[in-house]
């Protein structure tokens, strides 16, 4: 595989799960109707009763906020398209990498930001331990592809680099 369509296959996977994780923001309220049927289809209730309790409470929240309050449901809807838009933006490094390596740098301080939001603001709103945990997980796992290709795109650099210095010496 060239370095190049290396590049690419890493930032496609980052794009399209960035967006997909952003877009399951919007049908909150299904989402959780489902997985709470789900759970309760499954021997879920009796070997991690916290986690189908969790959910179960999650989902009765978000349905009786969004009886009362459906405006509510706005803050998660700019939450789905901040995540499209920051998708969006690695087109930049698909493009060029090089010069766009400033979007990939960017992506993982965010990823590594992750950790210190979630566990400020999970012990602030009383989120459990083991849903922050599967929060934080959004960011171990998205930097993974993005050191990859910032690696990648370093070597990329170098190489380039090189060659322009062997160019400019035979000229």
């Amino acid at each position: 595989m060239s370095t190049d369509t290396k590049i690419r296959a890493w930032i496609v996977l980052f794009i399209i799960g960035l967006a997909v994780s952003g877009l399951t923001a919007f049908p909150l309220e299904p989402e959780l109707r489902l997985v709470s049927a789900v759970l309760h289809a499954t021997p879920a209730p009796t070997i991690a009763p916290d986690f189908v309790w969790w959910i179960d409470h999650v989902r009765d929240a978000l349905i009786d906020t969004n009886n009362k309050y459906p405006f509510m449901a706005y803050g998660t809807d700019w939450l789905a398209f901040a995540h499209v838009m920051i998708a969006i933006v690695f087109v930049g490094p698909l493009r060029d990498p090089i010069r766009n390596i400033w979007v990939i740098q960017f992506g993982m301080i965010a990823c590594a930001c992750v950790i210190p939001a979630t566990l400020i603001t999970g012990a602030v709103r009383g989120i459990p331990i083991v849903w922050q945990l599967i929060d934080m997980s959004f960011g171990v796992f998205g930097i993974i592809p993005l050191l990859i290709v910032y690696r990648v795109i370093r070597k990329l650099e170098r190489e380039k680099a090189t060659t322009a210095d062997l160019v400019a010496a035979w000229s």
